[in-house]
């Protein structure tokens, strides 16, 4: 099975289609105990029609990537996907992040996922190599056919600044970022310094780490949409053509609830009551990290 065709997709800059939500695969991974349950979860992403899994060398050391490497094995011999149809993401964690580092720390990363590519691939947040060596090596990799394309995650304004000015810093194609109702600060300086750009926003956490989901605003909203609270906060994120969500979720329920709230359509007024619950930034505001 493809794409569901219901699910809206965000073009990057060099013509791919992803879609605008996929499955973020934070704390998996992390234990031998839950890797069964970790690879099922990801496993039944596949088979409800995920089409996009984001994950890092970080979660669970290597651990996250192993299970999505088994679950996407899985799904691909029982014939739910082909590799192809799937739009892989992964990190690479900053200490490794030479000239020579990021090369080996990739190499790693496909191994883990049984995989010849990973279709975007992300300096997971700054650290003290120059941006130019992760450039360089990022673009090496790209023109290996190791990855299909680069970018970075946890940049604010001014590392995006410092980047386009490095030697193909402008080929980054997203950066991935906190961003829900109640984190908006992106939505002052980044996000549109991103848009002129062409660059993709991520959205890690747009559900602030499940904290959305008992919010009476976003409950009242839904009950009116026959809708949780957190599909109205994930539906919020996703009212922007160019922004794409990646909410952890282990139980079918949820899973299922955030595929729903891909088609689910906020009016002006829900939109209101959220900016008067939630006020967007008047100012510049640091950025959110988890």
């Amino acid at each position: 099975t493809c794409q569901d065709p219901g699910m809206r997709m965000v073009t990057l800059a060099d013509g791919v289609p992803v879609p605008c939500l996929g499955l973020g695969t934070w704390r998996m991974g992390e234990s031998r105990s839950s890797h069964a349950a970790d690879v099922a979860a990801v496993r039944q992403a596949l088979e409800l029609g995920y089409r996009l899994i984001d994950t890092a060398e970080m979660y669970g050391a290597g651990g996250a990537e192993r299970v999505v490497g088994e679950a996407l094995r899985g799904a691909s011999q029982a014939g739910t996907v082909r590799r192809e149809d799937v739009f892989l993401v992964t990190k690479v964690l900053p200490g490794n992040a030479s000239r020579k580092g990021t090369v080996a720390a990739c190499e790693r990363s496909l191994d883990r996922l049984g995989v010849d590519r990973v279709d975007l691939y992300l300096l997971h947040w700054r650290g003290g190599h120059p941006l130019r060596e992760t450039v360089a090596a990022f673009e090496a990799l790209r023109e290996r056919g190791r990855i299909r394309a680069w970018g970075v995650s946890n940049f604010d304004v001014d590392d995006m600044d410092e980047l386009w000015s490095v030697a193909d810093g402008p080929r980054c194609l997203a950066n991935q970022v906190y961003y829900s109702a109640s984190e908006r600060g992106i939505e002052f300086d980044l996000l549109p310094a991103q848009r002129r750009r062409s660059v993709a926003t991520m959205a890690y956490c747009p559900i602030d780490q499940g904290a959305l989901a008992s919010d009476p605003t976003l409950a009242e909203i839904g009950r009116r949409l026959g809708a949780s609270a957190a599909q109205v906060a994930l539906a919020w994120v996703l009212r922007q053509p160019d922004v794409i969500a990646i909410p952890k979720a282990g139980r079918e329920r949820h899973l299922r609830e955030n595929l729903a709230a891909a088609a689910l359509k906020l009016t002006d007024g829900d939109l209101a009551a959220i900016d008067a619950r939630f006020a967007p930034p008047r100012r510049k505001q640091r950025l959110a990290m988890t």
